[in-house]
């Protein structure tokens, strides 16, 4: 696969940074308990894939949907001609960033949520009807239509920011969304992704951000949780197997 030059691409970035104005954000508010961002006054973007990774409820995805909403897009995905809501559950962060934008317009753009793609699909439809090209999602599998979109609206130039793509795609569909992605990027295109796939962080070129231990910072792709736990259980499948079965049957006592 033909990587994309970080260096050369910098300067292009559609999104250059993000920055926090703790002083909107109320003193009692949830997002100054999450470590990873408590205090982060400024995040910036070194590459066109950048990727957010970290445990569950380490914060990566309350980023991806405050970046989203203050540049523009809906809190439940679409691109930002989507106006709908279903469910106002996302967070105040919003409120408090400001994004530092390259000198180049993107010509076009996507949020796509995992957890909202039911939402995202039906509202399609909705549109669709008001002079859209029907995409029939709801006849599609799950994985069959969030691939299918991908297809059908990413492309040149354009921002996307993706939360856990991974949850609706076997591996070898991974591995399709992993060769859109490089596609696009070859073409002006700008990534954020939150994700836990070892497939999509193999992404050459790509800077990875952690929000484990402590505030936000860069790793390599072998530091990732995502990697060495990948790694280690298909490396040792039975021991591991072994252990955590004996574990789960016995009780803490019992165990060596």
């Amino acid at each position: 696969m033909k990587s994309f030059d970080s260096e050369r691409k910098h300067s292009e970035l559609f999104i250059k940074s993000v920055e926090i104005d703790w002083d909107r954000i109320d003193p009692d508010s949830y997002l100054r308990s999450i470590n990873a961002i408590a205090g982060l006054e400024r995040l910036d973007l070194h590459a066109p894939v950048t990727f957010f990774v970290g445990e569950n409820g380490s914060g990566k995805s309350t980023m991806l949907e405050g970046l989203a909403v203050a540049y523009g897009f809906n809190p439940e995905g679409g691109s930002k001609n989507y106006r709908f809501s279903t469910f106002d559950s996302h967070s105040k962060l919003h409120d408090a960033v400001r994004v530092a934008r390259g000198p180049k317009k993107a010509k076009w753009g996507y949020f796509l949520r995992a957890e909202s793609f039911y939402n995202v699909a039906t509202a399609e439809a909705e549109y669709s009807r008001l002079g859209g090209v029907p995409q029939h999602y709801h006849e599609k599998s799950h994985g069959e239509s969030f691939l299918a979109l991908v297809q059908s609206n990413f492309g040149p130039d354009g921002v996307y920011l993706l939360d856990e793509p991974e949850a609706a795609l076997s591996p070898q569909r991974q591995l399709t969304l992993l060769l859109e992605i490089a596609s696009c990027v070859q073409s002006g295109s700008q990534f954020i992704i939150v994700t836990h796939s070892p497939i999509l962080l193999g992404l050459p070129d790509a800077e990875i951000l952690s929000f484990d231990d402590g505030p936000v910072h860069p790793v390599s792709y072998e530091e990732t949780d995502s990697y060495q736990v990948t790694e280690m259980f298909i490396n040792n499948r039975e021991q591991i197997l072994r252990r955590l079965l004996r574990t789960d049957r016995l009780g803490d006592d019992d165990i060596e």
